[in-house]
């Protein structure tokens, strides 16, 4: 069985091809710009050089097309007719409280992804438009959405509301929904799976860390608290986002300073976070080699993002009554043997302890422990491509 994985933004489409019977990749790809000018597509044959195509996109069936085309190629696609394809699995980020799991899509679907664009209004009408493309282009192929917030649906209610009037829940579903679910499942499964034990047993605390990051409760092999809330705006501090803040800052900011309402949400989500406290950059590797030669925000920036995360760890180690494995992944946790090391400094006393050498690890799975940790600390790639495959496969079999 041969799947196609497709997350779409608004101006971008990511595919990856998997051949599910040895689930490797087949091909890989991404269409920029769609929409503006100087659009292309960049795609990657495995084990050989990308080939990079510039064209006119002008929307996403056109994308949709190029990478059909580009799969077919003679020289560089890995299929000969479109009928290899057997499923289309799509990313999608807000399922709100409609679906807890990934599901085949249908017009009943359709519909209650249309229903939650308020939630998430910058992504969810990009998945819909690739959606929509692959419909138009391969009407006949089966598709099925995997959600970013479908793991997070297992959270007890005493973690999701917040401590607003409860009638703002009841009109317009003003909760706590998470999100990364699909690296936090695919990372703690995983990790069970490295420690030969099941899910089921265990307490494990998920540190997905990128330019977005987001940390998770995991017990028993279900989400019961993360730090991501209404929107991704919440939690540790990240790239351009500012994390956990006073809410009345909000207020005294935009009355000091004049601000409206995008005012606003430009500052908390775009000038916020690294950017903001460093003044340099939103990229962790550029603040890590400013604080190495002493730049103080820099510094400054590391100490507080790093602080927030170990507060996380500690918070939810309380909340399920210990902690069984520590798991860092994305492109921080994977690749910042700093963080990780600044991070789990001071957690020795919930048995976390990591050997300096081990940690020396970039983009690979590890465990970085000292022999005599009581915890498990790990480093796991995430593969959200490969949990949305797996999906698809799954419920298209079971038709």
């Amino acid at each position: 069985m041969k799947v196609l994985v497709i997350n779409c933004g608004s101006s971008s489409l990511k595919y990856q091809l998997f051949d599910m019977n040895a689930e490797s990749v087949l091909a890989k790809g991404l269409v920029e710009r769609i929409g503006i000018d100087g659009s292309q597509i960049k795609h990657t044959k495995t084990g050989m050089e990308a080939v990079v195509k510039a064209t006119p996109i002008p929307d996403h069936k056109v994308g949709i097309q190029l990478v059909l085309d580009a799969l077919m190629d003679k020289g560089h696609g890995v299929l000969s007719s479109l009928d290899e394809l057997s499923a289309v699995g799509h990313r999608v980020v807000h399922a709100g409280e409609k679906f807890s799991t990934s599901v085949k899509l249908d017009p009943q679907v359709m519909a209650a992804l249309r229903e939650c664009i308020p939630l998430a209004p910058l992504h969810n009408p990009a998945n819909i438009m690739g959606i929509e493309a692959v419909t138009e282009v391969l009407p006949s192929v089966p598709q099925v959405a995997v959600f970013d917030t479908a793991f997070h649906q297992t959270m007890p209610e005493h973690a999701y509301i917040y401590g607003l009037p409860y009638g703002y829940y009841e009109k317009y579903k003003v909760r706590r929904y998470g999100f990364h679910g699909t690296s936090h499942y695919y990372v703690s499964r995983r990790a069970a799976e490295i420690l030969d034990k099941p899910v089921e047993r265990l307490k494990i605390v998920t540190c997905h860390l990128g330019n977005g990051s987001s940390i998770t409760a995991v017990q028993g092999g279900r989400s019961i608290d993360t730090s991501m809330g209404f929107t991704p705006l919440a939690g540790v501090l990240m790239g351009t986002r500012c994390g956990d803040i006073d809410p009345a800052l909000v207020a005294f900011i935009a009355q000091t300073e004049k601000l409206d309402i995008k005012d606003l949400d430009a500052l908390l989500n775009k000038k916020s976070g690294l950017l903001g406290v460093s003044g340099l950059s939103s990229d962790l590797r550029d603040i890590e080699e400013a604080a190495a030669k002493g730049e103080p925000r820099s510094k400054l920036a590391l100490a507080v993002l790093t602080y927030g995360i170990r507060k996380y760890i500690g918070a939810y180690a309380a909340a399920m009554g210990g902690i069984d494995a520590l798991v860092f992944t994305a492109g921080v946790g994977e690749n910042s043997i700093l963080v990780r090391s600044m991070v789990c400094e001071g957690l020795e006393f919930l048995g976390v302890s990591i050997d300096q050498e081990k940690n020396k690890v970039r983009g690979k799975e590890a465990d970085i422990g000292t022999s005599g940790s009581r915890v498990r600390v790990l480093v796991v790639p995430t593969n959200e491509e490969l949990v949305i495959a797996r999906d698809t496969k799954r419920l298209v079999a079971a038709d």
